[in-house]
This record gives C-alpha cells, sequence and structure tokens, in this order.
C-alpha cells in the first residue's frame, strides 16, 4: 500500500500570518504560547520561537486532517501523531515534516505497518499485518518496497526466503503447521498474453514467480549453539546442564505428505491465499488498488 499523506497537505508558512492571539517577543514576534487562525482556514494552537512554530502544538487543517506532536523552525520534527481526513493515521517520528524514523501506519482497511522509515518510505525493519487475512510480512523493507530477507506468516503455513521488488525469488521454504517443510525455490517466468490493437496481435510478456519444490523434511527446530566450557585450572569439573529429553540418534522422517509432490508445485504465493485480496488504503486525497502480498508505492 502507498501511504502518501502530509506531504499533500500543505501548512501554511511562516509568511501566511493570519489572525493571532499569544505571546509575543520584544522584537514582536510571535514567541511562546499561542492561537492562529491562517489564512486558508487551518489553525495552529500551541508553541513558538521567533514567529515560527516550535515545540508542541496542534494544527488542524480544514479537510479535517490534523497534526498533534513537535516541531522545529515551522517543520514537524521529533515525534507526533498525523490524522488523514479518512481516518487513518500514522503515530512516530518524525524529520524535516516526514515520516522518519520509528512508527506505527493504520490504514483506513485496518491493515498496519510497524516499524521503521525514512523520507516517508517504509524502510529497513518493518511488519505489515494484513487485516482481512491475518497474514503478515515481516522482514526488511528498501524505499517503500518489500525487499531482502523475510517470513511472510499465515493462518497455518509460512514462507521464509528472499524477495525482490515485492517478489519472492530464489531458494526459500513452505514451514507447515503439521509439522513439516517444504524446500525450494522461486524462479521468474515468462507469461504471455495476447491483445489485438488497430488489427495487429500484440504479445505481451509478465513477469510471474513460480514454486519449484526440490523436497519435503521434518520441521526443523532451531536450538542456540552455546560456546563449550573450559574446565576449571584445579581439575575440578563443573555439573552440565542436563541434555533434551530423547536425545540420540534422530528420528526418521516422516512418508512424505500425499499432497505435497517434490516437482513443480503450485503453492500459493507468499501473500495470497488462492486469490489475490484487493485492497484499498486511505490517503486522503483518494484511494488506490493494492494487491494482497504486492504492496504498491507511489
Amino acid at each position: 500500500m502507498s501511504d502518501l499523506g502530509s506531504e499533500e497537505l500543505e501548512e501554511e508558512g511562516e509568511n501566511d500570518l493570519g489572525e493571532y492571539d499569544g505571546e509575543r517577543n520584544e522584537a514582536g514576534e510571535r514567541h511562546g504560547h499561542g492561537k492562529a487562525r491562517l489564512p486558508n482556514g487551518d489553525t495552529y494552537e500551541g508553541s513558538y520561537q521567533h514567529g515560527k512554530r516550535h515545540g508542541q502544538g496542534i494544527y488542524k487543517f480544514k479537510s479535517g486532517a490534523r497534526y498533534i506532536g513537535e516541531y522545529v523552525k515551522n517543520k514537524k520534527h521529533g515525534h507526533g501523531t498525523f490524522i488523514y481526513p479518512d481516518g487513518s493515521r500514522y503515530e512516530g517520528e518524525w524529520a524535516d515534516d516526514r515520516r522518519h524514523g520509528y512508527g506505527v501506519y493504520c490504514y483506513v482497511n485496518n491493515d498496519t505497518y510497524t516499524g521503521e522509515w525514512f523520507a516517508h518510505q517504509r524502510h529497513g525493519q518493518g511488519t505489515y499485518f494484513y487485516a482481512e487475512t491475518g497474514s503478515k510480512y515481516v522482514g526488511t523493507w528498501v524505499n517503500g518496497q518489500q525487499e531482502g530477507m523475510a517470513e511472510l506468516i499465515h493462518l497455518n503455513h509460512r514462507y521464509q526466503g528472499k524477495f525482490l521488488n515485492k517478489n519472492p525469488v530464489g531458494p526459500g521454504k513452505y514451514v507447515f503447521d503439521i509439522g513439516c517443510e517444504q524446500h525450494g525455490e522461486y524462479r521468474l517466468t515468462d507469461v504471455e498474453r495476447g491483445e489485438e490493437e488497430e488489427e495487429e496481435e500484440v504479445t505481451l510478456m509478465t513477469v510471474v514467480p513460480k514454486w519449484k519444490a526440490t523436497s519435503i523434511t521434518e520441521l526443523a527446530l532451531w536450538t542456540p549453539t552455546l560456546p563449550e566450557e573450559q574446565p576449571p585450572a584445579d581439575g575440578t569439573i563443573q555439573e552440565e546442564a542436563p541434555g533434551p529429553e530423547g536425545g540420540g540418534e534422530p528420528a526418521e522422517d516422516d512418508q512424505a505428505l500425499a499432497d505435497l509432490s517434490e516437482g513443480e508445485a503450485d503453492l500459493t504465493r507468499p501473500g495470497e491465499d488462492n486469490e489475490d485480496a484487493t485492497r484499498e488504503e486511505g490517503r486522503e486525497d483518494g484511494q488506490e488498488e493494492l494487491r494482497y502480498g504486492a504492496i504498491d508505492q507511489e
């Protein structure tokens, strides 16, 4: 989903003074606490410093949007909450009028993103929760797109692997709650579709990642590896913690599930539950289409 927001809700600049009721300094500048009604119909109440919004304040747009948080020299900077006209909201860190740092964005369709931001875009580590299906993407983001190592968690299984340009690529595995894993890789496949345009046949190519399974194994439980402790110099040996019960030879693999073949497996792509779930994202000047598992960033 896109999360365009306050960049399209311009605040009045320092020269658009409007009406003001509040404290001033010796030079006559707005300085201290005050209330202002600006020429465009917006209002601001909070701290000023040398004529500029500076410190804690509440800015209300005539559209119904509002910002509650910190300012530095007329710009949103620090911690603040921005509530958009459609009810979506962002709460977190700001820098130079942009979402920057750590924050939580709650969309109008109840999806949420929790994580790092850079220059108004999802960037770094973050978790995107899909409210309609209960699935979530946990991993890295680059310039608003799912990219890097991540885990896509569904209700009864999860996919672990690498993403690039919003799509899974390369080796990965599906982990099923019934106690098995399917290993394989996503390969980019060209899908052709023909269209007629001005009585000429035009063939368009669409690149779609396709899952190819290679093996099915028992669930691999991860356990940390601790460094071996050296015995004390005086020759005494400390008592070791007992190992896990059932130690010894590993158990044999369970019989492979009949419904999971080792060849081509038409598993649902990460982010899909047998069909594309089209989502509407909240933004103040309109809504845009989102396909589940592939988030469009403007």
